[in-house]
């Protein structure tokens, strides 16, 4: 049985639960995603599915991947991603997954990219403690002493120091799902997700 599934981000609201209580949730519009190749041990070396999301123009395609995706019949897409399977499991191109896979109450894990907050600072990065903002205090956001007198007479790695920070791949544990509705292909799991509106999430079912 299938897993995962392919979703967009659509942003985050609130649901009622019956008892008035008020539950942070995002909403994902999750598929359909159309198997591209179904990939074999023998012939590939492992067992996996290459699916597409996200309709696309044929002419926003590259020549190579047009003729790969036309073996499926299903038209172009933008995002192609591979999933895991079992051996065994049968997924033939241009079959559809669909929400549907998923029920109220599944537990999922949501995997994704991070927004990018480009070079940061060490409070902003890392929750440093600011100095205080009155007179007399020379250090309001800086990190303070790093060194580590005669002995090492160096800075030693790990350092939480000023760098990038965000746009990394993110996953988010065991989420519960509050509902569905498979006419708007629409995926609604109790609190936060990784990344910025809009942005390509993968959906799978928890362990």
């Amino acid at each position: 049985m299938i897993q995962s599934i392919l979703a967009k981000k659509l942003g985050m609201t609130r649901v009622f639960g019956s008892d008035g209580s008020v539950v942070p949730a995002t909403v994902l519009e999750a598929g359909p995603c159309t198997v591209i190749q179904r990939k074999t041990t023998g012939k590939d070396g492992y067992e996996a599915i290459q699916i597409g999301f996200v309709p696309q123009k044929e002419k926003r395609i590259a020549k190579p991947q047009q003729g790969h995706m036309a073996k499926a019949n299903k038209g172009y897409f933008r995002f192609l991603r591979e999933l895991w399977v079992e051996a065994g499991e049968e997924a033939a191109a241009g079959e559809e997954l669909r929400v549907d896979m998923f029920k109220i109450g599944d537990r999922v894990d949501v995997v994704g990219r991070t927004k990018g907050r480009g070079f940061a600072g060490v409070v902003k990065r890392h929750k440093f403690h600011a100095g205080k903002q009155t007179h007399g205090c020379t250090s309001h956001r800086v990190p303070g002493s790093i060194g580590a007198s005669a002995f090492p007479s160096r800075v030693i790695k790990g350092r939480r120091l000023p760098g990038h920070m965000g746009n990394v791949r993110q996953t988010v544990r065991n989420l519960k799902v509050i509902d569905i509705r498979p006419e708007s292909n629409l995926l609604i799991v109790r609190g936060a997700v990784p990344g910025s509106i809009n942005g390509l999430v993968m959906v799978r079912r928890s362990r």
